[in-house]
């Protein structure tokens, strides 16, 4: 019963991109079909092989590493204003944000990341039937965030055509940046975590490939990476650094912001309906809890979760899931789990928005009258791996 409610699950997600698609004749099924079932072999891989478990336990104990070494200078700064055991949220979690933010400028700085995202992008585009610059763009925006991977096309950000600029912003918004994998794997496991990189990253394709089709021709197909401007070594540790405090303190105060307001509108609508707000938005996102395989026992408190997540962000929804307020089966945990992991929620349309203006005013513009559209889309990437993973688990 399970793999036909999956089935299902994967048809509805791909009618309401198709539904939702500027170009439903242009459509190519191929290298759709291809992606899903490149998705499914990789879930089996990592989740239900010893060695896709020896490849997430390593990538696991690395980041687990990586965050025993942020932790060391935390707590030379902060040390002390927290009890043994009982260290804050934002100094356990959020802090090392900075560390691993430092690596990444430094992998930037050697030209090691730039080669690796080019690399995988080339390899991508044989696979996806898009553009090396989209493949580049979904590799680059899992590396560098979902604002940065923009500067990096700066050369030619203002070249390109409308329906190629909605699949460059799709693939930042349903990924996430490798600076905050390591604060997930602290709420959710890490398994869940690295599985659901791999898929959004095919699932950006998926959907973008069926709600913006396009034909690139190759005297289009050109990749030019903007260098940035040459720095010291230690002018770029600097900069990386602020950055990660930068985003630190961002994520923190909207944190504070999201779980207030939603803390404060569940209390008015208990007063004046006797239900929480979250729980009418667990009804009415449970049918795409139960497509996503999650009983429907479940289905309500994870609609719930899943709608916290696109209204406010995923540290919210994580911090709900992992606050031992519900009582999930293991599946269902997995399931939620992957769906969280990306950057699919309305602030995230502010982030790209401006980020784009910033460095090029028409397609700031342009990105912004198709933003509902791109959270449309980036949210069906993450149900497509919620799908995909349900026929694993």
């Amino acid at each position: 019963m399970r793999y036909i409610v999956s089935i299902l699950g994967i048809l509805i997600v791909l009618l309401l991109a198709w539904l939702a698609s500027s170009n439903r004749k242009e459509v190519k099924v191929k290298p759709i079909i291809m992606m899903i079932v490149i998705q499914i072999i990789l879930s089996v891989l990592l989740l239900n092989t010893e060695f896709g478990l020896s490849i997430i336990r390593g990538i696991s104990t690395i980041f687990n590493k990586l965050l025993e070494y942020a932790n060391e200078g935390v707590s030379f700064v902060f040390g002390g204003m927290a009890n043994e055991g009982e260290a804050p949220f934002f100094l356990t979690v959020l802090l090392p944000i900075v560390f691993i933010s430092v690596l990444i400028g430094i992998l930037q700085y050697l030209k090691i990341l730039p080669f690796i995202m080019k690399g995988i992008g080339l390899l991508l585009s044989k696979v996806n039937g898009m553009g090396k610059l989209e493949s580049y763009n979904a590799v680059a925006s899992l590396m560098v965030g979902q604002s940065e991977v923009f500067i990096t096309l700066k050369k030619q950000l203002g070249l390109i055509s409308k329906q190629r600029m909605y699949t460059l912003c799709a693939s930042a918004m349903s990924t996430v940046s490798m600076s905050i994998v390591g604060a997930y794997m602290t709420m959710i496991d890490p398994k869940y975590v690295v599985t659901a990189l791999v898929l959004n990253l095919f699932g950006g394709f998926i959907i973008a490939s069926i709600i913006n089709p396009y034909e690139v021709k190759p005297s289009e197909d050109i990749l030019e990476i903007q260098n940035l401007e040459k720095q010291s070594f230690f002018e770029m540790l600097g900069e990386y650094i602020l950055d990660g405090f930068k985003v630190a303190v961002i994520v923190g105060a909207m944190l504070i912001g999201f779980i207030a307001l939603m803390a404060g509108i569940n209390h008015v609508f208990e007063l004046l309906f006797s239900i929480p707000f979250q729980q009418i938005l667990g009804y009415l996102f449970a049918p795409f809890a139960f497509i996503m395989g999650i009983p429907l026992k479940e289905a309500v408190n994870a609609g719930g979760i899943m709608a916290t997540k696109l209204v406010t962000n995923e540290f919210v929804a994580m911090l709900d899931l992992s606050g031992g307020k519900y009582h999930f089966s293991e599946r269902t945990l997995g399931i939620l789990s992957v769906f969280l992991v990306s950057f699919a929620n309305f602030s995230s349309i502010g982030i790209i928005t401006g980020a784009v203006k910033s460095l090029n005013e028409q397609q700031g513009n342009v990105v912004a009258r198709f933003g509902l559209k791109l959270l449309y889309g980036a949210t069906l990437v993450s149900i497509l791996s919620g799908v995909i993973v349900s026929i694993i688990l």
